[in-house]
């Protein structure tokens, strides 16, 4: 983009943005000539990826502000009124303690009141699942969260769900988009306005009642708190999010012995403890770790800034933490459900349950062990709440939904993933196992006992601007114009690319594929390992994921054998991805 197309944009941007934060910022960077800036700013507009807006906070069509989230609003307001002409519409609106979350939840609400469509707003900020239950409590049309989940601090998104409580998906999603690129005009209404025609209302403890009743009642074995919970300790950490009001609520309600990390304690966009706000990193657990040992804690528990991720780590019996992956938690999860609704006598007819293609299949073999039917999706719990809704309609009973970036679904009220009912059942399940004389370590290692070793390995390599764009096009165009017919000296069995729609094994025999198209690639390795690539929606880096699985009398043979091939699998993606960074 030369700097004519980029002043051309610039200008363009400031005379439609209302807040002049943003627009003070473009014009001082054109007063700079700060071009490289610039062109990162304006070289394309910000897209809906999995998870919907999300970007660097600052002035710019490739920013989140205050014009980017309101032209996304109406044209998301354009296409409701498209799709439901005669109705009256409404929609609920969430934030977390992000940077500029309470400006822009405010700036989308006076959109929707604007255009008519009552927006129902939490007056402070909120965990993504209560939005999400929120919508489907109060019969909403749609919803809006802002939040970039656990990105680092400059980041801030949002994330746009539909009347049953999910994330968008095709069409609509795509339908949003070209209302979104059309509009111009941008329509808001005063909150003064707002308010007095009831076009603006809070929603605050009725829905807090609700959603605690709600997580409470999915308890399986409820007795075990009234019996046990005094006899475990827990640490929590919301990473400066919006967790501790509902965690600390309930955990109390259910008797458990909760402290929470006063330095993480209180919300922070700026995450001033922790590089990454993120359950999935080692260091974000760090302090509620060393909390955990100084207070000889049973479980450490950390949700990310919206609360829809929970990461835990648990005694390893020699003084310090193990921390548990997002694919062992969500099999631990599952086992734990299934024997008991086994036990209880209260499996459902056709019991489901759900994971995403980068997901451990260690939790196939579990749900095929309690005849229960596993579904595979797209990344992303959008999809997950996509067959959700179609279980609806075919007769399975759903029992349970997990993705490997530590989201976990235990209830059909919400239909995202819900780091706060995910807590309460890993709770409960403690306490089970510790009734058993067990902990969840060893319940995790009778489980690889009988199914075999599984551990997965994820890799990402960042890639900024619009180069790292087309570096990680190249990649995934070298993939498919060379197939690999090994990793790791490991031979391929079977290539699956779901952006092309097809699956093909080493016969050359070729299969279509039911999955929505998305840029992914898949190999089948020997030995029942699957490798998957795809670029981020959300972020800009390409991911791999490594899933391995090693079968053997010796588990302590196992793991070494599995770390090996992952160790040799690992070393043929880093060659790749150094070669197109030259």
């Amino acid at each position: 983009m030369n700097h004519e197309e980029i002043l051309a944009r610039a200008k363009e941007y400031i005379s439609f943005e209302t807040d002049q934060f943003f627009s003070d910022e473009v014009k001082a960077l054109l007063e700079k000539g700060d071009w490289k800036e610039l062109e990162d700013r304006f070289y394309r507009d910000l897209e809906f990826g999995t998870g919907g807006l999300r970007g660097v906070i600052g002035g710019g069509f490739n920013r989140m502000n205050t014009l980017v989230v309101t032209r996304a609003t109406q044209g998301l307001c354009d296409y409701l009124k498209e799709q439901f002409p005669d109705k009256p519409l409404s929609a609920c609106i969430a934030y977390d303690s992000r940077r500029k979350s309470k400006e822009f939840s405010l700036a989308t609400a006076l959109v929707f009141a604007a255009n008519g469509i009552k927006a129902y707003l939490f007056s402070s900020l909120r965990p993504t699942p209560e939005l999400s239950f929120a919508i489907r409590k109060l019969g909403a049309d749609t919803g809006v969260v802002v939040t970039a989940s656990h990105n680092p601090p400059q980041y801030n998104g949002y994330k746009a769900y539909w009347n049953d409580g999910s994330q968008v998906v095709p069409p609509h999603d795509t339908g949003i988009i070209q209302k979104v690129l059309k509009v111009r005009d941008v329509k808001l209404m005063p909150e003064s306005e707002a308010r007095a025609k009831g076009l603006l209302v809070n929603i605050d403890k009725d829905i807090d009642e609700a959603y605690v009743a709600m997580v409470k009642s999915h308890l399986l074995r409820p007795e075990l708190f009234s019996k046990m919970a005094d006899s475990v300790k827990v640490i929590y950490t919301p990473l400066h999010g919006t967790g501790a009001m509902l965690f600390e609520r309930i955990m109390k309600d259910l008797g458990l012995n909760v402290l929470t990390v006063p330095e993480q304690r209180e919300p922070n966009g700026e995450f001033p403890t922790v590089s990454y706000p993120n359950p999935e990193e080692a260091a974000a657990l760090s302090m509620a770790i060393e909390f955990g040992k100084k207070t000889h804690a049973d479980v450490v528990m950390a949700t990310d800034p919206d609360a829809d991720r929970l990461g835990i780590a648990v005694p390893d019996g020699s003084g310090g933490f193990t921390l548990v992956t997002g694919n062992q938690l969500g099999s631990l999860h599952l086992d734990y459900i299934a024997l008991t609704l086994k036990e209880l006598g209260r499996m459902p007819p056709r019991p489901a349950s759900i994971r995403s293609i980068v997901t451990t299949e260690f939790q196939k073999a579990i749900a095929e062990k309690y005849g229960i039917a596993s579904f595979e999706c797209l990344t992303g719990f959008k999809w997950i709440a996509d067959l959700m809704r179609q279980f609806e309609s075919n007769g399975y009973d759903f029992v349970y939904a997990t993705e490997e970036s530590y989201g976990h679904l235990i209830e059909q009220e919400v239909r995202d993933k819900d780091g706060i009912s995910a807590a309460a059942l890993t709770a409960e399940m403690t306490l089970y196992w510790r009734s058993q004389g067990k902990s969840l370590l060893d319940r995790l290692e009778d489980l690889y006992r009988e199914f075999g070793y599984f551990e997965e390995k994820g890799l990402s390599a960042y890639f900024e601007g619009e180069k790292g764009m087309q570096i990680m096009s190249g990649i995934m165009d070298a993939y498919r114009r060379e197939q690999p017919k090994q990793f790791g000296r490991i031979p391929v069995v079977w290539t699956r690319d779901i952006k092309a729609g097809t699956a093909w094994d080493r016969a050359g025999k070729i299969s279509s594929i039911s999955l929505p198209k998305s840029d992914v690639i898949q190999w089948r390795l020997e030995e029942g390992t699957l490798l998957t690539v795809r670029p981020s929606g959300t972020e800009p880096k390409i991911k791999y994921y490594i899933l391995c699985h090693s079968v053997g009398e010796d588990l302590a043979k196992a793991k070494a054998e599995t770390k090996r091939k992952i160790a040799a699998i690992e070393a043929d993606i880093k060659a790749v991805i150094d070669a197109h960074r030259k």
